[in-house]
């Protein structure tokens, strides 16, 4: 199980670092993808890190913006999210799947997620 955290409230152009964290299992094992979630609209996959080499991939709202990392020590995957805007405000959730995708029906073991606010 996923234990998302790290949300808030933020204004335009501020930063959050969100975080994921494992229960259960070793994430090393996985990749991980961040989702969002906002009122009224579908998850969308957010960015994805790979459990071999390293790579990422992003949507393109938030490339240049955010980042995506994992430590395996402390199993644990971050999502660094800077320059934020307004249309970033949602629910953002990780989950763990064989490999790469943003496509939310490769993943699975979904967290409760952490709520995202960007306003001023």
């Amino acid at each position: 199980q996923f234990v998302e955290s790290g949300g808030g409230l933020v204004q335009p152009g501020g930063s959050l670092r969100l975080s994921c964290a494992a229960s259960g299992f070793t994430l090393e094992h996985f990749a991980i993808g961040w989702f969002r979630q906002a009122p009224g609209q579908e998850r969308e996959g957010v960015s994805c890190i790979s459990k071999t080499d390293g790579s990422t991939l992003y949507t393109d709202s938030v490339k240049g913006r955010f980042t995506i990392s994992r430590d395996n020590a402390k199993n644990t995957v971050y999502l660094q999210m800077n320059s934020l805007k307004p249309e970033d405000t949602a629910v953002y959730y990780c989950a763990a799947a064989p490999s790469c995708s943003l496509w939310e029906a490769d993943f699975g073991s979904w967290g409760q997620g952490t709520q995202v606010t960007v306003s001023s």
